[in-house]
């Protein structure tokens, strides 16, 4: 199967999209120019479709993405992952939440630790995943990122300036 990649500058910096024919199984952030991919790049229509939806998310028009998505992974992170789909645009659920979502709470670090290799930012979205404190605990893209995310879907949903 073909696999290309393209790159999409967002107000939170520039993001990796990559996927196939058929779905979308890379959204990253890009902190570092020698993170950017060599070679030649590829834009299949579903790599297009996800650039329109991330546009429409930051735009504030689109609060679900319609985009197919695929990442490996074993039977409980796939259940997590789509747990995280789940979890409602504007809204935030803790880790322990999540756990209990999947029927066990004590497995708060195991779920912590599949949220933490979801490598579909923001379409699979783990920046809804706080602490039970409610305060803002690991992203991958850095926090910065994860209150930006959520500032602006509080925004677009209640018009809530700042959460955080």
């Amino acid at each position: 199967m073909e696999l290309y990649y393209t790159y999409y500058q967002s107000p939170i910096g520039l993001l990796k999209i990559g996927g196939s024919d058929h779905y979308i199984s890379e959204l990253t952030f890009v902190d570092n120019t020698d993170q950017v991919t060599h070679g030649e790049p590829g834009v299949s229509e579903v790599m297009h479709q996800c650039t329109e939806e991330l546009i429409e998310f930051f735009n504030g028009k689109r609060r679900v993405f319609d985009i197919p998505v695929y990442q490996q992974g074993t039977e409980f992170q796939q259940r997590v992952w789509s747990e995280l789909i789940n979890i409602p645009f504007g809204k935030t659920i803790s880790y322990l939440d999540l756990s209990r979502r999947l029927g066990d709470p004590k497995a708060i670090r195991a779920v912590a630790a599949t949220n933490g290799r979801n490598n579909i930012a923001i379409i699979v979205p783990c920046h809804r995943v706080i602490g039970s404190n409610k305060a803002l605990v690991g992203y991958a893209g850095g926090l910065w990122r994860k209150k930006w995310l959520l500032e602006h879907e509080l925004k677009v949903a209640y018009g809530v300036q700042t959460l955080f």
